[in-house]
């Protein structure tokens, strides 16, 4: 687990470094710089527009009596896919486009809902419920 920490907080923001690098010196610094600038705020844009149909979404299966527990994974993937396209970096801007598009989130919804239930079979998540 350490380790994996590690390649998430130095080795992913190295490689994002040495792409930007790389990029900035095939088409140049400006262009470089304005491609940073315009994936965040076109991911800021659509985290925005994504957020908040989930958001009514949400409303609208409380407002029935269900619980939305897909529509409350679905924003917090869209909280995570925002902060990672506001990161400057390609991979990061990437992988939080995925968690935006809803086609790419349902993927990730699926393996993450899978990737649970076998944590909760094999006793490594252990699931507690309240009882008023």
């Amino acid at each position: 687990m350490l380790f994996r920490l590690f390649l998430l907080f130095v080795g992913l923001p190295l490689v994002e470094l040495g792409l930007l690098v790389e990029l900035g010196r095939w088409i140049g610094l400006l262009p470089t710089l304005a491609l940073v600038l315009t994936t965040g705020a076109l991911g800021a844009g659509l985290a925005r527009r994504q957020g908040f149909k989930v958001w009514l979404d949400i409303q609208h299966e409380l407002r029935d009596g269900r619980m939305p527990v897909g529509g409350m994974l679905d924003g917090f993937m869209i909280l995570i896919g925002g902060v990672l396209l506001l990161t400057p970096g390609l991979i990061t801007d990437l992988l939080g486009l995925s968690l935006l598009l809803p086609a790419t989130r349902r993927f990730y919804k699926d393996r993450l809902r899978r990737r649970l239930e076998r944590m909760m079979q094999t006793g490594q998540v252990t699931m507690f419920t309240l009882i008023r």
